[in-house]
């Protein structure tokens, strides 16, 4: 079974690797990738998907975890 990852993009989408299943509310799944790349900024014509729009809204998040 192949471990599933979450990473956060500074500034852009969480990305999810690793044989994940997404869902919409109604229990029903979407068509995805190896890789799903989910919107932060809100702004995305493909949500739940990023689309790149971050990069022109000039969206701004780094978080990271505590030591």
């Amino acid at each position: 079974m192949a471990d599933t990852t979450i990473t956060i993009r500074d500034n852009g989408p969480y990305v999810i690797r690793g044989g994940a299943t997404l869902t919409d509310a109604d229990g029903k799944p979407y068509e995805t990738q190896d890789a799903i790349f989910l919107c932060r900024c809100g702004a995305s014509a493909k949500k739940p998907f990023c689309d790149g729009t971050h990069k022109t809204t000039e969206f701004q998040s780094a978080p990271r975890a505590e030591s």
